[in-house]
């Protein structure tokens, strides 16, 4: 009986030693839990991916690094017809809220913008995402498309941010579905789901009045 009750004892005991090391000490039970448990405690430098869409051609940095603004990205695809709508009825709402919003008096452009990114270059050329803008009637001072370049930069895009992307054999993709935010150093520092999009847009404005835009500095 001893025996056994070692025996079980260990069991129980490497059960729980994996268990913890499975879910981060208990902390999350998926993996997109354990995607944004790790990006909540280590953030993640924006890979220098060439980006090219409506009136964009730069880098993912030099797109999302500006006078103290944050960005909210999500990543999607032109022809989905099913999450990615959601997702673009999402940032519907947000950039209705940030348009009710007065604009800081140090610079002309929004404290927090919007950026959907396409995982699918090969369709989603610069025109049609243009179109693909105007028909979720976005408005590009707030909020702006485009698509990494070549292959090599969406692997390393996808990659870095973790996006699981994968084709479902009929010319479209499963793919995950959050919302992104990128403080104005061009880091990833926080993931949200698409239905927490309240909490995404406040968490994103408390981070762009934590830092002064270089124009304030100029100025004081």
């Amino acid at each position: 009986m001893w025996r056994t009750a070692s025996v079980t004892a260990l069991a129980a005991l490497a059960a729980f030693v994996v268990g913890s090391w499975l879910t981060l000490d208990f902390n999350v039970w998926t993996a997109e839990g354990a995607r944004r448990l790790h990006v909540a405690r280590a953030e993640v430098p924006a890979p220098s991916v060439a980006l090219r869409g409506p009136e964009i051609d730069a880098s993912l940095p030099a797109l999302v690094k500006h006078d103290g603004q944050v960005t909210i990205i999500d990543f999607v695809y032109t022809r989905c017809t099913t999450v990615c709508l959601a997702l673009g009825s999402t940032f519907q709402q947000m950039q209705s809220t940030l348009a009710a919003l007065p604009r800081p008096e140090s610079t002309a452009a929004p404290r927090v913008q919007l950026l959907s990114i396409s995982f699918d270059p090969g369709h989603d050329t610069p025109a049609v995402l243009a179109g693909y803008g105007k028909s979720l009637n976005a408005d590009p001072a707030r909020w702006r498309f485009a698509a990494p370049i070549n292959a090599e930069g969406l692997a390393n895009l996808l990659g870095s941010f973790d996006v699981v992307v994968i084709p479902d054999g009929m010319g479209g993709f499963e793919h995950n579905a959050a919302l992104l935010v990128v403080d104005s150093r061009g880091r990833l520092v926080r993931i949200f789901d698409y239905a927490e999009m309240e909490a995404a847009l406040a968490y994103a404005q408390y981070l762009s009045t934590q830092s002064v835009p270089t124009s304030q500095k100029a100025a004081g």
